[in-house]
């Protein structure tokens, strides 16, 4: 017979219990802060959910932002349907730099354009993260600077060097959407930075602030093609990047 610390040592090792999980929403749970998120918030998360038709196994997510408002809006969908709707908005706590895209390491700023979730990070500096893909090949192909930067997120807390902080409480509903979307098998979340609502009326007052920025408006006007596309049909862009940088939205 086994004497215990030895039959206790072996069974680590087995192959039942060293197995690595593969599933996605298993590995995350591996984390106190998410299952701590799902202890307190999942049950109402759900309940949310399905006032609108949806179900936390069946769902696709996309996250719009608005610098100038300071608003993180969530839009949700059931993975067969055609169309995002606005199901959430969270206000940013606090933010950073200016008006206009990051362009380069230490700039202070938050980026603006066409970006996707790229990492769920459960064991954040801030709490929860969500990792946000810039600098994507539209920010390199603008940039001139040697270091664009990176490790953008949208996490918890309320300080902020170029990132999107929510605090620890609206990070922990943000994170969970995602989480399930991903879990239902949407692989690709967008997330699309605006400077503001680029309606007409805001596009003619802000190209009137900055018209000493013309390359700064240009910039603009490229993004609210996307903008306009997004609000038009409410589906998913397309995005792809010219040659010098700028955005082109496919059907």
């Amino acid at each position: 017979m086994l004497i215990a610390p030895l039959a206790a040592l072996l069974a680590m090792f087995s192959p039942s219990v060293a197995k690595e999980p593969t599933d996605f929403l298993t590995r995350q749970k591996q984390s106190a802060r998410v299952r701590d998120a799902l202890r307190d918030k999942g049950e109402a998360l759900t309940r949310k959910l399905g006032e609108r038709g949806l179900s936390p196994q069946a769902l696709n997510v996309l996250f719009v932002a608005y610098k100038a408002e300071g608003v993180l809006e969530l839009h949700a969908k059931r993975p067969d349907a055609a169309r995002y709707e606005r199901f959430a908005a969270y206000r940013i706590c606090t933010s950073s730099g200016a008006l206009g895209p990051k362009r380069k390491q230490g700039d202070r700023q938050v980026p603006e354009g066409f970006y996707r979730i790229d990492r769920f990070n459960p064991a954040s500096r801030y709490h929860l993260s969500l990792g946000v893909s810039y600098p994507n090949a539209a920010d390199r192909r603008k940039s001139h600077a040697a270091d664009l930067g990176g490790d953008i997120f949208i996490h918890g807390d309320c300080v902020t060097i170029g990132c999107l902080p929510m605090t620890d409480d609206k990070i922990e509903e943000i994170y969970l959407y995602a989480l399930y979307a991903r879990a239902s098998g949407q692989q690709e979340i967008p997330i699309y930075i605006f400077p503001f609502r680029m309606s007409a009326q805001n596009m003619d007052d802000y190209a009137a602030q900055f018209r000493r920025n013309p390359e700064l408006v240009a910039f603009w006007r490229n993004l609210k093609q996307g903008y306009d596309r997004y609000t038009a049909d409410g589906k998913a862009l397309r995005v792809r990047v010219e040659a010098n940088g700028d955005y082109t939205f496919g059907e």
